[in-house]
């Protein structure tokens, strides 16, 4: 099992990241009691509809009112086990926050993502008392063969995960807490998707992802980096050695654009520039003092315009082929951008990158459809770095590990979002991988709710009507 401490040790001392300071830093227990004070209670608690993983907001807001932090958290885990990650980096303002009734009354809302990391931070501080056990009701026989249990009802399983997302990650850990053997496979250096190397820094820095991983790991789960499924370890042996495998895999590559000029310097992924940035000092891929293009209208391309504004880069600009009505990225994600400097260009679509006798990166062609922002035409925007977002590739290599697993139309792998079922009844998946990419809540849920259906049906009849988590 990978120790805090060791995980900490695979991350530079400098990173770029480290420059982005926190920007909704921790309460302070007065600070959190007077916030938890406000909440009203409300009897249809509109919060906990809004919530992809229907935590008892309303509760755990009541236990940090009345100095009750631990059982807050327990609240919160029993139906989110990543709510530290979920608390910073949730997009509360769509979600628990935007369904606050004060905001119907024009009065600020319950800063509940605040209040959530203040009570899962708290308590799963370094030095405390571990919140959550291991089941010792379920077991083993010496020689593999599943035994009863008198407490559990079902029989100790083993279930391989692979990729070490939140999916996989609040999977495993549910099912490591019914006293199942949960292993996952990842097949880079440092375990937990996208909220180590994907998240934005001023919501969450890598070191704070591995604290979280480093805690679900405690319940019993196991983590083996390094390891590529399809590679190092072929699907046929999971299936063999295993009583489920589930897929957490998230999502593949940036998606190029595939125009004249692209292959060559200044131009990077919109991922893969992400998590350079958050891993490691920028050698060659800094935007301090450059002139950047972002590509694309999502959260992604949002997160990495704030980032290189905030880094330093000389001008920002958002280039998008539609109108802003037609972004996927949250408007109050872009109003931020913009209040950090970023400009936007819409209605407009790249033709081609534009390179000296160099083959320095000077520009980028791009066809303007609208004249709203000037006459329709090609217009060169200039530019010392583009990072490209807009998308990424998807899960055909993985699926074919696995026979039955098919993947749809977008790439995503075809899978029953209630529990992650697929054509391979020993097969499940969850996360980016079958919804093309949302929220870490969303997958978390995807993975919550695949370990309730695993242990549902291992427990049999006699725990038919069994709650989670006991």
């Amino acid at each position: 099992m990978n120790s805090l401490l060791e995980l900490l040790s695979r991350l530079p001392a400098e990173r770029d990241e480290l420059e982005l300071p926190d920007k909704k830093p921790t309460y302070s227990a007065a600070e959190a009691k007077a916030e938890a004070d406000r909440c009203l209670y409300c009897a249809d608690a509109p919060c906990i509809k809004a919530c992809p993983t229907e935590i008892d907001i309303p509760t755990f807001i009541k236990k940090i009112a009345t100095g009750n932090v631990r059982g807050s958290a327990k609240t919160i885990f029993e139906q989110n086990l990543l709510g530290y990650s979920c608390a910073r980096v949730c997009p509360v303002e769509v979600l628990c926050v935007g369904a606050c009734v004060y905001n119907a009354w024009h009065r600020e809302p319950i800063a509940i993502g605040r209040l959530q990391r203040y009570a899962t931070e708290k308590a799963t501080a370094h030095g405390e008392t571990p919140l959550l056990a291991r089941s010792s009701g379920a077991s083993r026989a010496p020689d593999g063969a599943d035994e009863a249990s008198s407490q559990a009802g079902g029989a100790r399983k083993k279930v391989a995960l692979v990729g070490a997302g939140p999916a996989s990650l609040a999977c495993a850990g549910y099912l490591a807490l019914e006293g199942h053997d949960a292993v996952i496979f990842e097949k880079r250096a440092l375990p937990g998707g996208l909220n180590t190397t994907g998240i934005a820094p001023y919501k969450l820095h890598a070191q704070d992802a591995l604290h979280e991983i480093a805690w679900v790991e405690a319940l019993g789960v196991a983590i083996q980096t390094g390891v590529e499924v399809g590679k190092d370890v072929r699907g046929e042996d999971l299936l063999r050695d295993y009583d489920a495998v589930y897929l957490g895999v998230g999502l593949g590559e940036d998606t190029k654009l595939r125009i004249p000029g692209e292959d060559g310097p200044g131009i990077y992924g919109a991922t893969a520039w992400i998590e350079a940035m958050k891993l490691a000092r920028a050698q060659g891929t800094s935007p301090k003092n450059a002139r950047v293009l972002v590509i694309g209208g999502g959260n992604t391309a949002i997160d990495v315009a704030r980032e290189c504004a905030l880094l330093g880069a000389a001008e920002v600009t958002m280039v998008y082929r539609r109108d802003t009505a037609s972004m996927s990225g949250y408007a109050h994600e872009m109003e931020g951008a913009r209040k950090e400097g970023v400009r936007l260009v819409t209605h407009a679509t790249p033709v081609a990158f534009e390179r000296d006798a160099s083959g320095a990166l000077t520009g980028l062609r791009v066809s303007l459809k609208s004249d709203t922002q000037g006459a329709p035409g090609e217009q060169v925007l200039a530019c010392d770095m583009v990072a490209v977002a807009i998308g990424q590739s998807k899960m055909h290599a993985i699926a074919a590990e696995f026979p039955g697993v098919t993947v749809d139309g977008r790439g995503c792998i075809v899978a029953d979002p209630a529990t992650g079922a697929t054509g391979n009844p020993k097969v499940f998946s969850g996360g980016d991988c079958i919804n093309g990419g949302k929220e870490v809540v969303n997958a978390v849920a995807d993975g919550r709710n695949t370990a309730r259906h695993l242990e549902r049906t291992w427990a049999g009849p006699r725990d038919a009507r069994k709650t989670w988590p006991t």
